[in-house]
């Protein structure tokens, strides 16, 4: 079987699956404070910031910060379940399938999910900019191509982090210590942003770029500098690495 159509099968199985409701579902709870909070992003003359690029900068760092790693962390755990819930591993090592081309598959899967919450932050965005507009008589509407451009930067940084969490969700088999690990892996990137080492650190990426991206749009604020070197290689090994590991361990207590 190719990795195309282990690709396909993999989507066939996340059909009935709850994941993509659990996806809006975080997205449109990132959005309703932004709209109700609307009035705040005029108060924004000390660090330099237009009320529509705060609007915009105020959810991405939200959603970078945590609903977006922790919706991609419950993500991993339900793409595991799926398995494991009606012993679908056992038709799944009964075909001729490689292991290895198995654990990718899924995790294009879950590249694949990032994608679409992200997709469903820009439409909301656009739908909560239109709502507050309206109602703040200001126009809060960005130009399309910068905000695919601010989140096509948050979802190309999320990536190492992203292979850790798939590496987390593998590895541990305690669904409820899968989830926990996770989640506490978040909190420690509101510190790592601020070091001189946070390029080690891949689940504070997403919210190193867009404070990065908000430092520049606000003039009175210090500006995080993203640099490639080291940063880049070392989220390329680190990505690496987790997948090699992902794919080693991937059902080894299944196979056995």
């Amino acid at each position: 079987m190719n990795f195309l159509s282990l690709i396909g099968i993999e989507f066939k199985k996340i059909k009935r699956s709850k994941i993509l409701l659990i996806l809006l579902f975080a997205t449109i709870v990132l959005w309703l404070p932004s709209i109700f909070n609307a009035p705040m992003n005029f108060e924004m003359d000390k660090e330099g910031i237009s009320p529509e690029n705060s609007f915009l900068m105020q959810g991405l760092l939200g959603l970078a910060w945590f609903m977006y790693p922790a919706s991609m962390v419950v993500g991993t755990l339900l793409l595991n379940q799926i398995e494991r819930s009606n012993k679908g591993y056992l038709k799944m090592l009964a075909l001729p399938v490689s292991i290895r081309k198995l654990s990718m598959a899924k995790f294009v899967v879950l590249l694949t999910l990032a994608a679409i919450q992200i997709l469903m932050a820009v439409v909301l965005y656009f739908i909560s900019a239109a709502i507050v507009t309206q109602t703040q008589d200001y126009d809060f509407i960005l130009s399309p191509l910068f905000v695919l451009k601010e989140a096509g930067l948050l979802y190309l940084s999320s990536i190492p982090m992203l292979a850790v969490f798939w590496m987390f969700s593998v590895c541990i088999k305690t669904p409820i210590f899968a989830i926990g690990v996770g989640l506490a892996s978040i909190v420690p990137s509101v510190l790592m942003i601020n070091t001189k080492i946070w390029y080690a650190y891949p689940m504070c990426y997403p919210f190193f770029i867009i404070n990065s991206e908000y430092g520049k749009l606000a003039t009175n604020l210090s500006n995080k500098e993203v640099n490639l070197i080291p940063g880049l290689p070392i989220a390329v090994i680190i990505t690496i690495l987790c997948l090699a590991v992902s794919s080693i361990r991937f059902w080894k207590a299944e196979r056995r």
